[in-house]
């Protein structure tokens, strides 16, 4: 069924972030073996802003109108004044709130976020931002779960992406959503997106956290990453650490934000997940270079923390 997209055009919207937009969803129509488009593709912008007919060869629609969508989408903006931006689009907030109560998906692309935030929709929620704009945006909007290293975030019906090609990563996680992957893949190879960094950031890669100040804890980090694969028990590699088990449980978890246990699994399907992505070995051999034993424990973890079967994650992202 088709999606009604309404791209929003704001005061201090920059130019590229709205081609990018723009480019991709057109692009994704025209790709679409479908007898239907699957985007009808509609600009949007206040009343008090509308002086012409016709924007980017698209009609403008104006915000007031009664128009219900399925996904907005908010582009970057040019200005490093992000308090003055928001108040001279202040008119989109309710209209934000309105769509997202209807069932409309958002979505915003680098500094847009400051706008999606405004409108109190993230709030609790996972987002992120150009990495330069992250420190302004975590003081205005304390109540947003910012990741600043993410690439894009996905909580639930609302996303974000950060600067740069971060934006396009995200459009592709939209039109893989919408269209499937087929599609999603030509456009990556159409823009030169980078797959295997798409991959990692749509199924949120495990990233250790290295940015710390306690040495037991780097101490073993640094253990488990590099003997992961032949760890039975993690006694074996914490015996020699200067401290109680308990102690050291603890101190990782707040270091981490997980116990070693599951820092261990994290890091054993991300060693398996590129075993799957590049090279032919098969299930078994996977298995025991990343240290599993049970077979049918490595496919529940994996499937658990992954979300997809080990051979359907091959199937999906092999490297060619």
């Amino acid at each position: 069924m088709i999606k009604k997209v309404g791209l929003i055009v704001p005061h201090d919207y920059k130019l590229l972030s709205i081609a990018a937009i723009l480019e991709v969803f057109e692009t994704a129509n025209k790709l679409s073996k479908e007898t239907e488009k699957p985007f009808e593709i509609m600009v949007f912008q206040s009343a008090e802003q509308i002086n012409q007919e016709h924007l980017f060869g698209y009609e403008i629609n104006s915000i007031e109108s009664s128009k219900t969508l399925d996904l907005i989408l908010i582009p970057a903006f040019t200005t490093d004044n992000m308090g003055e931006m928001i108040a001279k689009n202040k008119k989109f907030i309710p209209w934000l709130q309105k769509q997202h109560q209807s069932g409309a998906e958002l979505a915003s692309f680098c500094t847009g976020a400051f706008l999606f935030a405004a409108s109190g929709l993230l709030n609790e929620k996972l987002a992120t931002t150009h990495v330069d704009a992250c420190s302004a945006f975590t003081k205005a909007f304390p109540m947003v779960k910012l990741k600043s290293e993410e690439t894009l975030t996905a909580d639930g019906s609302l996303y974000t992406s950060g600067g740069s090609t971060s934006t396009f990563h995200l459009l592709i996680l939209l039109v893989q959503k919408y269209c499937g992957n087929e599609i999603a893949v030509q456009i990556a190879k159409i823009f030169s997106i980078d797959l295997n960094r798409y991959k990692q950031s749509y199924f949120s890669t495990f990233r250790p956290n290295h940015l710390h100040n306690d040495t037991l804890v780097a101490m073993l980090q640094q253990k488990i990453e590099s003997q992961y694969h032949s760890i039975e028990k993690l006694e074996e590699i914490t015996k020699d650490i200067p401290t109680s088990a308990r102690n050291m449980t603890r101190r990782f978890k707040q270091v981490t934000g997980i116990p070693p246990i599951e820092y261990l699994q994290n890091i054993r399907v991300e060693s398996s997940k590129k075993y799957l992505e590049q090279t032919q070995l098969s299930i078994s051999e996977i298995i025991e270079k990343t240290g599993y034993n049970d077979p049918k424990a490595f496919r529940k973890v994996f499937y658990k923390m992954v979300g997809m079967k080990p051979i359907e994650y091959r199937e999906k992202f092999r490297v060619q």
